[in-house]
């Protein structure tokens, strides 16, 4: 770091000397940041000119970068294509991190999009002239409007229990599950009901000596087509979600499991057995009300996920129920604030169609201030 960097220094604490003015940051280069950016480049913003686009992972693919190996790209359900460019001749023997990895990477070359990474996103707060400033570690960027598609893959959720930190063998999330192969031979405890749950459980059960399977709530598993209606029925019960300002859930949670060929099996063989919440945590696995325990070396939390906004906390936007109120992707209480891969538009195909409609918005809200430099 230089001394001119360090010697100019905002109200914020952050240098004059490190910022830029654009007229739309993107934080995130998942699915959503990049169908944003997509967005924004064909109606006539440029890179670096009009827009940046901020990405803090390592490389190209967004969460998709991190799955486990033995996720190959045959067994992945629901990929949708970023706009304007297929994944086409992908070999589904491959695995799903560096098939999407090296999708993404060439959509970026592509486009031309020129995303900055690895850049971390301290904080978002009011600037000059009812511009936003964004934060970084690598300087600020000043604003006029802001797209955050930072998803969830960087908050897992870790539920609290009794006797948690007595437990004398390994706790560990989904979010950092390598592979079943590190389970073998070990007596496996999976916490969870949602389709990471059953989808981790089914693949550890092979290897491990003993699984047990603990949710909160019976699961609820749908037979049928998943039809076009259904879909859109869902997703409207997560956006009525984020109308009112509570955290968004997932759309799995609304619409159950799916009762596939391998959820059947499962169930046959025993290993889909669940159990109730158990009361507590002993140092050598669970505990019922009822006085059962259950031995384990290993606790499994496959508990999902919360939004990655604590970046926008300066800027005030949280509601009682501590959501953000969304209505399309626009921040209620800021207009100038969208929220792309939220809630409603977490899956793949409503980022896309989020990150168009994002840009739709901010073209008008920044024609109605003053014209865009074309």
């Amino acid at each position: 770091m230089n001394d001119s960097y360090e010697a100019a220094t905002h109200e914020t604490g952050t240098p004059e000397a490190a910022k830029r003015e654009v007229e739309v940051v993107v934080i995130g280069a998942g699915q959503a940041g990049l169908a944003a950016a997509y967005h924004l480049r064909r109606t006539g913003f440029e890179p670096e000119r009009d827009f940046v686009v901020l990405d803090h992972s390592p490389g190209p693919g967004g969460a998709w970068q991190f799955r486990w190996p033995s996720l190959t790209y045959g067994r992945v359900h629901g990929m949708h294509a970023l706009p304007g460019m297929e994944l086409t001749g992908a070999d589904p023997a491959r695995p799903s991190a560096e098939v999407v990895g090296e999708y993404f990477a060439a959509y970026e070359r592509t486009f031309g999009l020129r995303v900055r990474r690895p850049v971390d996103v301290r904080a978002v707060r009011e600037g000059a002239d009812r511009r936003l400033l964004v934060e970084t570690s690598a300087g600020a960027w000043s604003t006029r409007a802001l797209i955050n598609a930072t998803g969830t893959w960087d908050r897992p959720f870790w539920p609290r229990y009794r006797g948690q930190e007595t437990f004398r063998g390994r706790q560990l999330h989904t979010a950092r599950y390598a592979g079943p192969e590190e389970f073998d031979g070990q007596r496996v405890l999976v916490v969870g009901g949602g389709a990471s749950g059953t989808q981790h459980l089914l693949e550890i059960a092979p290897y491990a000596a003993a699984t047990t399977w603990v949710t909160r709530r019976p699961p609820v598993f749908r037979e049928g087509p998943f039809d076009e209606d259904a879909g859109r029925a869902a997703v409207a019960l997560v956006e009525e979600r984020v109308r009112q300002g509570l955290p968004p859930k997932s759309v799995v949670s609304v619409t159950g499991l799916p009762l596939n060929d391998a959820i059947r099996a499962g169930l046959e063989s025993g290993v889909l057995d669940r159990q109730p919440m158990f009361e507590r945590i002993t140092p050598e696995g669970a505990e019922w009300s009822d006085g059962r325990r259950v031995a384990a070396d290993v606790i499994l939390w496959a508990t999902g996920f919360r939004a990655a906004i604590d970046h926008l906390r300066p800027l005030r936007l949280r509601e009682a129920g501590g959501g953000i109120r969304v209505e399309g992707t626009r921040a209620v209480t800021d207009p100038r604030i969208h929220l792309v891969g939220y809630g409603p538009s977490a899956s793949t195909i409503g980022a896309n169609r989020a990150g168009r409609a994002a840009v739709r918005d901010i073209r008008r809200l920044l024609a109605e201030r003053e014209p865009v430099a074309a």
